[in-house]
């Protein structure tokens, strides 16, 4: 284990019976699941660093990972260079409390492309899923007994049954409208087929449009915090229904929309990807972090630099790098024109997102879907559970907070239990919880930056949340890993601390992204491409980007 900095600190087990028992657990888990005491070996970690390659990707994310993979299937001699320890930039498994795997950024799949699935064999290279269905899940905080709670699947006479317990109206509304309006409700799938209620769905506040189409408050917060997850904009910002529509244009094994854990957490995925790389030839390795992009006589990339002074040449760079890291850092400035430059450093990467992996020692059990006696996960158990979600005023006051500086006096929780349906993630008996909470400013009132204090009270205060809704959570809690916008910054290379390598507003899509006249991949400097998340399509777990900037550079290699 690497050491671990005060954030990652295990907290003590509540009593010494449970700490006794978990040390057995402990124990037995290692020697049955075979978790690793040391780090995982890479696919190429026998590769020897040559000093020319044809081609060189800056990161290891997924992202540079498919670029690589496409690459060298072409016959590009590739190298991958990753500043980390582990590959997958934020789609990593990591075992930060021992005997528990997490998915510790990235934790959910559904967007990456089939034909990445297909072309690179990533069955056969290990990766397996785990489908989730039902897949969300909201309890409510309420006076009544027992609370309500909203559960939604792919089975629309169940979904329509849980919807009337709030609106016998919301739950008829597929019927009456022709069933136009279930696709967005299992992912608003059609939208894009209907030009005037996509453009509405891209340019209006989400609030604006499930106002026209639903009124129980429960339902609209459940779809809403998909208009807004990992972005520092409320229900009611204009544009904010396009960031519901980039979550829910996924499709794994045929269902559309539909998302799942990865089996061995996301990391597993990056891993198959590696693997495909590596087995076409691509070398891949960590620990390598590069310091600096060469530029030849003639304004062309010809290589990187690495810290320790080491230089590859090369004929193509590739970087999964985000945009702001790769032109501002990385790039000699003085090859770039200042206009050029200042729009990269204009872009919008505020983000309000605070990941907190936590280790229990049971599952939680709700208020409004107890758990049994015997403990035996329930299909709520698999979803993404979502809190603080009773009404859309809610999401909207969290976000005025952070706007103040301040993080939300009651964050916006979705958390995810992936060891219900992977075992492998912890030992017996025990899970791994996500929590991707928000709002939590980058910087908080007054300038002052986030310290162990203001980083642990918020966890604090988050626990107390899910301690509402399901009594019992804080007592369970084994140990717990805080990441704040700077912390992913600081460890994901996440500019602000953005999943998405920047915000996915309208002024930041499609011909603007990353900035208008560069969306094609090639940037300023001939031979030097752009195939992270700041790249269009944008963020997510999607693969998209780099094996588009593979195309492209393998156009440009081919007229060389």
């Amino acid at each position: 284990m690497r050491r671990q900095s005060p954030a990652l600190r295990p907290q003590p087990l509540p009593g010494a019976e449970m700490a006794a028992r978990l040390g057995r657990r402990l124990g037995t888990a290692h020697a049955a699941l075979g978790l690793p005491s040391r780090r995982l070996a890479h696919p190429g970690a026998r590769a020897q660093l040559q000093p020319e390659y044809d081609a060189v990707v800056i990161g290891a994310g997924h992202n540079g990972l498919v670029a690589a993979a496409y690459l060298q299937k072409s016959g590009v001699r590739t190298a991958v260079l990753e500043r980390r320890h582990v590959l997958g930039g934020a789609a990593v498994t990591e075992e930060i409390i021992p005997g528990f795997k997490f998915s510790r950024a990235s934790y959910l799949l559904s967007l990456l492309r089939p034909q990445i699935y297909k072309d690179l064999e990533l069955q056969r290279h290990g990766l397996r899923l785990h489908p989730r269905n039902p897949y969300s899940f909201t309890p409510v905080l309420e006076a009544r007994s027992p609370p309500r709670s909203l559960l939604l699947g792919h089975n629309v006479a169940e979904t329509q049954r849980q919807i009337a317990q709030f609106s016998p109206r919301d739950a008829e509304v597929g019927e009456r409208r022709g069933g136009d309006l279930w696709p967005l409700l299992q992912a608003g799938l059609v939208l894009g087929k209907q030009l005037p209620q996509s453009y509405q769905v891209l340019t209006a506040p989400i609030s604006k449009v499930l106002d026209q189409w639903f009124e129980s408050e429960p339902l609209k917060a459940t779809l809403a915090t998909d208009a807004v997850i990992g972005a520092m904009a409320s229900p009611h910002t204009p544009g904010s229904g396009y960031v519901l529509l980039h979550h829910v244009m996924g499709e794994l094994q045929g269902q559309r929309g539909a998302w799942a854990y990865v089996a061995g957490g996301m990391g597993a995925l990056s891993h198959a990807i590696a693997c495909a790389a590596a087995a076409h030839g691509a070398h891949i390795f960590t620990e390598k972090p590069v310091a600096r992009v060469l530029v030849g006589a003639n304004g062309a990339a010809c290589g990187v630099a690495l810290g320790d002074g080491t230089e590859l040449r090369s004929r193509l760079v590739l970087s999964n790098a985000s945009p702001q890291h790769t032109f501002l850092q990385l790039t000699p400035q003085e090859q770039l024109l200042p206009a050029f430059v200042r729009q990269v450093g204009q872009l919008d990467t505020r983000s309000p997102v605070t990941k907190i992996n936590v280790a229990v020692a049971r599952l939680p059990s709700f208020l409004a879907a107890p758990t049994p006696h015997d403990g035996r996960p329930q299909p709520h158990h698999q979803c993404s559970i979502h809190l603080n979600c009773e009404d859309v005023a809610l999401l909207h006051r969290a976000f005025e907070d952070a706007g103040q500086g301040q993080p939300s006096t009651r964050p916006v929780i979705e958390l995810c239990i992936p060891s219900v349906l992977d075992p492998s993630l912890a030992p017996p008996g025990c899970h791994v919880v996500s929590l991707f909470t928000q709002y939590t400013p980058y910087t908080l009132a007054g300038g002052r930056p986030w310290g162990e204090q203001e980083r642990e009270a918020y966890a604090d205060r988050v626990f107390d949340c899910v301690e509402a809704y399901a009594p019992g959570f804080k007592a369970s809690v084994v140990g717990r890993d805080v990441l704040t916008p700077p912390d992913l910054e600081r460890v994901f290379g996440l500019p602000g601390g953005n999943i998405f390598h920047g915000g996915m507003s309208l002024d930041q899509l499609y011909f603007a992204r990353p900035v208008p006249s560069y969306a094609g991949y090639r940037s300023p400097i001939p031979g030097l491409y752009l195939c992270g998340s700041g790249a269009h399509p944008g963020g997510g777990v999607m693969g998209a980007a780099g094996r588009n900037a593979a195309s492209v550079a393998l156009q440009d290699f081919k007229q060389k």
